[in-house]
C-alpha cells in the first residue's frame, strides 16, 4: 500500500502527457480565414490581460495568508499553501489558452458539420480538464510524499491541509472575479444589443460583443477550472485530514497498518479515476446530426466508460486495501453511492435546465406574457430543483454512512469516513468531467466568432447545437461541484471538530444550539450565502450598467455603426478594459469575506464558528442549487425560443426570456458556482487555524 502514492502521482503525470497530447492535437486544426484568426486573437489577448491583471491582485492577498500561515501554524503550511495556489492558477491559465485556441478552429470545423467540430471543442476542454486534475493530483501527492512518508515532519498533516487551501483561495477569486467580468460584458451585450437595438447576438456591430467572449473563457474555463480543481484538492484531503485528526495521527504513524489504509484509499480512488477519465476521453466522437441527444450520447460516452471502469476499480481496491476489515464491499458501496449521486445531480439538473424538459419549455412558454411571468417561472423552478438535490444529498449521505460501518465495525467514525469518501467518489473523474464542462465556452466562443465573421449561417446552426449542448454540461458539471462541496464540507467540518478536541482538550466543540455563543454562529452563517451572493450579484449589476452606457454611447455617438456600414467597427478594447476594470475591483470583497469571517468568529469562539459552519453549509448548497438551475433554465429557455418556439427570434416573447437568461446569468455564472467554494474556503480556513484558535 505504500506504493499508491506514488502511483497516484504516476497517473497525474499520464494526466498532464494527455493535456500535452490534446494540445497538439488542436493546435493542427485550421483556424480559420483572416477575420477569424483576428477575432481568436483578440479574443485571447483579453483573456490573458485578464488573468495576468487578475493574478497579480490575488498574489498580494495570498502572500499575506502564506505569511499568517508561517506564523500562526507552521512555516511549511505557507510552502503547501503557495503551492496549491500556483498549480490551480497554472492549470487555469493553461486551460483558457487552449479554449482561446479552440474557438475558432471549432467554427472552421463546424464547416464540415457537427462530426468534426464536437470533437475538437471537447479535445480544447480536455487540456482543461487533464491540466486541472493532474496539477491538482500531483501537487497533493507530492506534498503528502514529501512531508509525511519521506520528511516525517511536525504537523505534517496541517500542513497538506494547507496545500487545500492555496487551491480555494485561487477558486474564490477566479469564479468571483471571472464570473463579475463575464456577466458585466454579457448583460451589457444582450440588453442593449438585442432587446434595444434588435440585432442579433454576437452581432460584429455590438461593441461588448469580444468582451463577452473573452468572458466565456476567463470566468467559465479559467474560472471553473480552478472550481474543480479546489473540490477534487479538497475531496481528497477531507478523508486524510479526518482520519489524521480523529485518531490523532502524526507522520511518522502514516505507515502503520492500523492508519495506512484509510490515509491511501482515497489516493487510490483518485488514481483509478484518473485512468477511467484517460481511457474514456478517447472515446467521444462526434456524428452528422446536430440533434441535442445524439449529441449529448457522444459527449458523455467518456464520463460514461470512465465512471464504470472507476466503480469496477474501486470494488477491486477495497478488497485489496482492507482485505482485514469486517465487509470490504461497504467503503466501496460509499464510493460509488457518491458516484451515483453525483451522476444523479447531474441528470436532476438536466431536467431542469434542458430545452428536452419540461420546466424549460413552460418558462418559454410563460415568455408569452411577459419578463415578470419569466423570471416568476424560473425563480420556481430553480426553488424546486433544490427539494429534488436536498433528497439525493441526503440518500447519499445514508448510504455512504451505512456503507463505512458496514465495513468498519459500526461506530461513528467508521461511517463519517464512508460520507468523506464518497466526495472523492463524485470528483474521481474529474479529468473528464471538466473536460465535458469547458468544451461548452469553446462551443459558445465559436458561435460567436461564425456570427462576427458573417460565415454562412449553417455554421451558426451547428455551432448553436453544440452550445446548447454546452449550457447543460455546465448545469451537469455544478452538480458534481455543489454535491461534492456538501460532503466535503461535512468531513472538514467533523476534522475541524477532532482538530479543536487535539489542540486543548478543554475546549471541545459543543454545538448544542441551545448555547447562546452556537445559536449565534449559525444564524451568521445562515446569513452569510446570502450577503455572499448579495455583494456578487450587486457587482455584476453596476458593472454590466457601464458595460450597457459604454455600448449605447457607442451607437449613439460612432456614425454608420448601429447600420452596419462597411469600414465601420466598434470600439471593443473600451468595452474590455470595462469589465477588467470592474471585475477586479468588485472580487475583493466576496473574496475577504469568506476568509475573514470564520478567522475574526474562530478567535472570539469556536463554538460559535462551529455553529457558523454548519448554518452556512445548509443554506449554501440549497441557495447554490436553485441559483445555477434557475439561471440554466432561463438561459435555455430564451435558447428555445430563438429556435423557432413561440414566435422565435425578435418577437416579445424572445425579449422577454432575453430579461430572464439577463436575470439569470450572475446566478448561473457568478454567485451560484461561487457558492460551494465559500463554504469549503471556510471550513478549510478553520481547519487549518483551529489549533490557533484555542
Amino acid at each position: 500500500m505504500d506504493v499508491i502514492p506514488y502511483l497516484a502521482a504516476l497517473s497525474a503525470l499520464g494526466g498532464l502527457g494527455l493535456a500535452y497530447f490534446y494540445y497538439t492535437a488542436v493546435g493542427k486544426e485550421s483556424a480559420g480565414n483572416e477575420r477569424m484568426v483576428f477575432l481568436m486573437q483578440e479574443i485571447q489577448k483579453g483573456a490573458k490581460a485578464f488573468l495576468q491583471k487578475e493574478y497579480q491582485w490575488v498574489s498580494v492577498f495570498a502572500v499575506g495568508m502564506a505569511i499568517l500561515l508561517a506564523i500562526v501554524v507552521a512555516p511549511l503550511a505557507s510552502v503547501t499553501y503557495l503551492l496549491g495556489a500556483v498549480l490551480s492558477a497554472s492549470a487555469g491559465y493553461a486551460g483558457m489558452t487552449v479554449a482561446t485556441m479552440a474557438n475558432a478552429r471549432t467554427t472552421e470545423a463546424a464547416k464540415q458539420g457537427p462530426g468534426k467540430a464536437l470533437p475538437v471543442a471537447f479535445r480544447g476542454g480536455a487540456v482543461m480538464g487533464f491540466s486541472v486534475a493532474g496539477l491538482a493530483l500531483l501537487g497533493l501527492m507530492l506534498t503528502y510524499i514529501v512531508f509525511v512518508t519521506l520528511l516525517e515532519v511536525d504537523d505534517a498533516f496541517e500542513i497538506v491541509t494547507a496545500y487545500g487551501l492555496g487551491a480555494s483561495t485561487i477558486a474564490l477569486f477566479s469564479r468571483v472575479g471571472g464570473g463579475i467580468y463575464t456577466k458585466a460584458a454579457d448583460v451589457g451585450a444582450d440588453l442593449v444589443g438585442k432587446v434595444e437595438a434588435g440585432i442579433p447576438e454576437d452581432d460584429p456591430r455590438n461593441p461588448a460583443t469580444i468582451a463577452d467572449n473573452v468572458g466565456d473563457n476567463v470566468g467559465d474555463v479559467a474560472g471553473m477550472g480552478a472550481d474543480l480543481f479546489e473540490s477534487y484538492v479538497g475531496s481528497i484531503i477531507a478523508p486524510i485530514s479526518l482520519i489524521a485528526f480523529a485518531l490523532g495521527v502524526s507522520a511518522d504513524q502514516a505507515g502503520d497498518d492500523i492508519v495506512i489504509g484509510f490515509l491511501v484509499f482515497p489516493m487510490f480512488v483518485a488514481f483509478i479515476g484518473m485512468i477511467g477519465s484517460i481511457i474514456g476521453s478517447f472515446l467521444v466522437k462526434g456524428g452528422d446530426s446536430t440533434d441535442s441527444k445524439a449529441l449529448s450520447k457522444a459527449l458523455h460516452m467518456g464520463t460514461n466508460v470512465a465512471m464504470a471502469i472507476t466503480v469496477v476499480g474501486v470494488v477491486a481496491g477495497a478488497y485489496w486495501i482492507f482485505d482485514d476489515a469486517d465487509k470490504p464491499w461497504g467503503i466501496a458501496v460509499s464510493v460509488i453511492g457518491g458516484l451515483v449521486i453525483g451522476w444523479a445531480l447531474g441528470k436532476t439538473a438536466e431536467y431542469y435546465t434542458s430545452d428536452h424538459f419540461g420546466p424549460v419549455k413552460k418558462i418559454a412558454r410563460q415568455s408569452e406574457t411577459g419578463p415578470a411571468t419569466t423570471v416568476l417561472a424560473g425563480i420556481s423552478f430553480g426553488m424546486q430543483s433544490v427539494f429534488a438535490s436536498v433528497g439525493l444529498i441526503l440518500a447519499g449521505i445514508g448510504v455512504a454512512y451505512w456503507g463505512g460501518q458496514q465495513a468498519f465495525g459500526g461506530d461513528q467514525l467508521s461511517g463519517l469516513y464512508g460520507i468523506a469518501v464518497a466526495a472523492i467518489g463524485m470528483l474521481a473523474t474529474t479529468g473528464v468531467v471538466v473536460s465535458v464542462d469547458a468544451y461548452g465556452p469553446i462551443a459558445d466562443n465559436a458561435g460567436g466568432i461564425a456570427e462576427m465573421a458573417e460565415l454562412d449561417p449553417s455554421v451558426r446552426e451547428v455551432t448553436d447545437a453544440l452550445d446548447s449542448l454546452g449550457n447543460t454540461t455546465a448545469a451537469v458539471a455544478k452538480g458534481f461541484a455543489v454535491g461534492s462541496a456538501a460532503l466535503t464540507a461535512l468531513a472538514l467540518f467533523k476534522s475541524f471538530e477532532f482538530a479543536i478536541a487535539k489542540a486543548n482538550p478543554a475546549e471541545a466543540l459543543n454545538l448544542d444550539i441551545g448555547e447562546v455563543d452556537v445559536f449565534i454562529g449559525l444564524f451568521i452563517g445562515a446569513s452569510l450565502p446570502f450577503i455572499f451572493a448579495a455583494l456578487t450579484i450587486d457587482a455584476v449589476g453596476r458593472a454590466a450598467n457601464k458595460m450597457i452606457e459604454e455600448v449605447r454611447r457607442q451607437f449613439r455617438e460612432i456614425p454608420g455603426l448601429r447600420e452596419g456600414t462597411a469600414g465601420v467597427h466598434p470600439d471593443s478594447a473600451r468595452c474590455v478594459a470595462i469589465s477588467t476594470e470592474a471585475s477586479l475591483r468588485e472580487m475583493i470583497a466576496p473574496g475577504a469575506l469568506a476568509v475573514a469571517v470564520p478567522l475574526i468568529v474562530g478567535f472570539v469562539s469556536v463554538n460559535a464558528l462551529g455553529g457558523l459552519l454548519a448554518g452556512a453549509l445548509v443554506t449554501g448548497f440549497a441557495l447554490a442549487i436553485f441559483m445555477a438551475n434557475a439561471g440554466g433554465a432561463w438561459d435555455n429557455a430564451k435558447k428555445y425560443i430563438e429556435a423557432g418556439a413561440h414566435g422565435g427570434k425578435g418577437g416579445d416573447p424572445h425579449k422577454a426570456a432575453v430579461v430572464g437568461d439577463t436575470v439569470g446569468d450572475p446566478f448561473k455564472d457568478t454567485s451560484g458556482p461561487a457558492m460551494n467554494i465559500l463554504l469549503k474556503v471556510m471550513t478549510i480556513v478553520s481547519l487549518v487555524f483551529a489549533s490557533a484558535f484555542v
